[in-house]
This record gives structure tokens, C-alpha cells and sequence, in this order.
């Protein structure tokens, strides 16, 4: 096991791990309301490529047209310290998901300190189809490789609806692995969001996997640097799957 000595911090292997990411969209000019499924609504405007005003109050944010009608948003919130808020939302189906990351004051032994929270929702763009976004066992067995830059490639296993293992095999994590919590919702065919959670040090992420013709993936991290600076990171890259084991008799949870 590698030594708490030895584990890198959430700045240090974040570092370029964007360089393969898809480039952003540029949103200016839209306006979105999303009702989320505890009643609440999204009001956005964004304003250039670069700012949105979410409900009165400004913030950056930074999106990806993942496929042409759907829209990777995330929001680096500036104004409240150690959140954010990522959407997801389809010009078609007029279906969204949101997800809020927040980095809790201090840690709790065997509870990661970044928790995220879900939901879903409609756009104003127009009546919804389709299935309803919502938590999925599609991932489990799935083995796949995820080159994020020339020294970015990590290998993730899907082991359950609540957990997947991960393990570095190029860049400063190169040896490092673990078992951590992670969340999957089906997003619409071939569109997974991904979500994990560490136990080791204070990070979590959200990811939006296409497992159809493109196997790119869209990120964003959230989390507490080395000397305790709370950081957003965008990531992303090129996704190969190496297999997929089915379980005969007894499921994983």
C-alpha cells in the first residue's frame, strides 16, 4: 500500500490532466431555467463565454457540447467558497441533471470529505421525451483505460452501484489505487454521468462518459489542495474499454 508519505495531493496529479479534453462551447447569449425535481428552479443568463448570473448572482463557469445537443456546464462557484454546481442538459430532449459538490469544513473518519448531492430535471427549451435520468447498474463489470494527457492514464473498474476501484498506470500516481464511493446515472443512451468521491484526500469529481461511437469523457474536480486551498480543475479525455465481466448468480449491490 502506498504510504500517506508518498500519496499525492489533488493539485498535484490534477495538472494537466484537461489536455485532452473536448474544447468549450460558448454559451453567451442563452438563457435556461431548469426545474429540478424538489420543486427548485435554475434560472441562468450567461453573459459571455465565461460568466453566468445563476438566480441574481454571478459566477464563471466553463461548458463542453459533449454531443451536439448535450451540454457539459459546470459552474466553479467563486461565490460561495468550496462548491460547485455541475448540469447537464439536452437541447432535444429537454432533460437535465444537476450536481452540487461541497467540501465540508473538516474531515470525518471513513466519510469523504467532498460530498455531492443529485438531481433531475427539465429545461425551459421545450416539453421533455425520453427516458428520465436516473441512477443506473450499466457500468457494473465494465474495465475501461482513460487517457486524460501524454502522462495521464488510469484504469477504472466498476465494481458495484456504490463503489469502483482505480489505479494509475502513467503519471505521478503511477502505483497509487484505491476503492472509492462513486455514483452512476444513466443519462440517455450511451451518456453516463460519473461521479466519485475520495476517502484519502478531500476530492470528488463529476464526469460524463460517452460510451457510444465517441468514448470521450468530460470532467470537473473539486477539492482541497496540499496546503488547503479549496480548487477547481476541468478534465476530460479519450475513454478504451478493455472488457466487461458479467456475474452469474449473486449481483453486487
Amino acid at each position: 500500500m502506498t504510504s500517506d508519505e508518498e500519496w499525492r495531493t489533488y493539485d498535484e496529479f490534477a495538472a494537466g490532466i484537461a489536455t485532452y479534453r473536448l474544447p468549450n462551447a460558448d454559451l453567451t447569449g442563452r438563457e435556461l431555467s431548469i426545474t429540478l425535481d424538489d420543486g427548485t428552479t435554475l434560472d441562468l443568463c450567461f453573459e459571455d463565454a465565461a460568466h453566468v448570473v445563476r438566480d441574481g448572482v454571478k459566477d464563471p463557469y466553463d461548458a463542453v457540447a459533449v454531443r451536439a445537443d448535450v451540454f457539459f456546464v459546470n459552474l466553479p462557484l467563486t461565490s460561495v467558497e468550496g462548491e460547485a454546481l455541475t448540469i447537464i442538459f439536452s437541447t432535444t430532449t429537454h432533460r437535465a441533471v444537476a450536481v452540487r459538490s461541497v467540501i465540508g469544513a473538516e474531515d470525518v473518519a471513513g466519510v469523504p470529505r467532498v460530498s455531492q448531492t443529485f438531481w433531475t430535471g427539465t429545461t425551459n427549451g421545450g416539453p421533455p421525451s425520453g427516458e428520465v435520468p436516473g441512477p443506473s447498474r450499466d457500468l457494473i463489470g465494465k474495465r475501461n483505460i482513460y487517457r486524460y494527457s501524454p502522462d495521464h492514464l488510469y484504469e477504472h473498474v466498476y465494481i458495484s452501484s456504490q463503489r469502483y476501484a482505480w489505479q494509475c498506470l502513467e503519471g505521478v500516481q503511477r502505483g497509487h489505487g484505491d476503492m472509492d464511493l462513486s455514483t452512476v446515472w444513466k443519462f440517455a443512451d450511451g451518456l453516463y454521468l460519473f461521479c466519485f468521491r475520495e476517502f484519502r484526500i478531500a476530492v470528488a469529481s463529476v464526469w460524463l462518459h460517452d460510451l457510444g461511437y465517441a468514448l470521450r469523457t468530460t470532467g470537473v474536480f473539486l477539492g482541497l489542495t496540499g496546503d488547503g486551498r479549496s480548487e477547481h480543475s476541468r478534465a476530460g479525455g479519450h475513454i478504451y474499454p478493455l472488457g466487461t465481466v458479467s456475474y452469474p448468480d449473486a449481483q453486487p449491490v
